[in-house]
């Protein structure tokens, strides 16, 4: 049966109505400082390398240069996700195919920017613009939260909060693709350690930790 985004996000927004986010009063003041701080200094710094990027993609292949696709925010709000075009299809519907090792969609330039994450850049001005979140629960694609949320108790407890560039799940190797339920299990349940034990200091870490070692991983297809 396909179902559109607008009654996806009105079943979204049903099973997290008596919900409260972590991020309330001061916590949420603190959060949102801390997105607004971090991103807009990130933003000045990596400026010039947004601009080669955005000349590679264009030149390299046809195409927008940022890829724009929604998915589940906050509360299960439908948001748009920015991301620079690393594929030669644009899927944003009710089927949308995980990438996969040696995957035909992705472009030569795409590779190489979806290895490195730099293809998740254009995701602080999601930050800055209030969507999204520097550490949180990774977004996904709407045809996926539709199907894991009937098979993963409390999957839908990850939009909590906002959806973040990095967090818990990745640091702790399970980003990529999710081939088996085992796997997005896993990163459920890193998503709601992270809701759970949330603090300023576990923010630092995890963005240091992703600095550090978090661009580069093997399972980043």
């Amino acid at each position: 049966m396909i179902i559109d985004a607008h009654s996806q996000s009105h079943k979204a927004k049903n099973k997290l109505n008596n919900l409260k986010s972590p991020f309330t009063g001061v916590n949420k003041v603190i959060k949102r400082t801390e997105d607004i701080c971090i991103s807009f200094v990130i933003i000045l710094l990596i400026s010039p390398l947004l601009f080669i990027i955005a000349i590679a993609v264009k030149t390299t292949s046809s195409g927008p240069i940022l890829f724009k696709q929604k998915r589940h925010g906050l509360h299960g709000q439908i948001i748009e996700v920015w991301k620079f075009r690393s594929m030669s299809v644009m899927e944003n519907g009710d089927t949308v195919v995980q990438a996969k090792k040696n995957d035909s969609r992705v472009t030569k330039v795409g590779g190489f920017l979806r290895k490195t994450s730099l293809d998740e850049l254009p995701q602080f001005f999601n930050v800055l613009f209030g969507t999204m979140s520097i550490v949180g629960p990774r977004p996904h694609a709407i045809s996926h939260n539709e199907y894991y949320e009937t098979c993963i108790p409390d999957y839908m407890l990850r939009h909590m909060v906002k959806p973040g560039i990095t967090g818990l799940a990745q640091m702790k190797g399970w980003r990529g693709e999710t081939d088996t339920l085992d796997k997005m299990q896993q990163r459920v349940n890193c998503d709601l350690e992270y809701i759970q034990t949330w603090s300023l200091w576990l923010d630092i870490k995890l963005i240091f930790l992703t600095i550090l070692r978090g661009f580069i991983q093997k399972t980043a297809y």
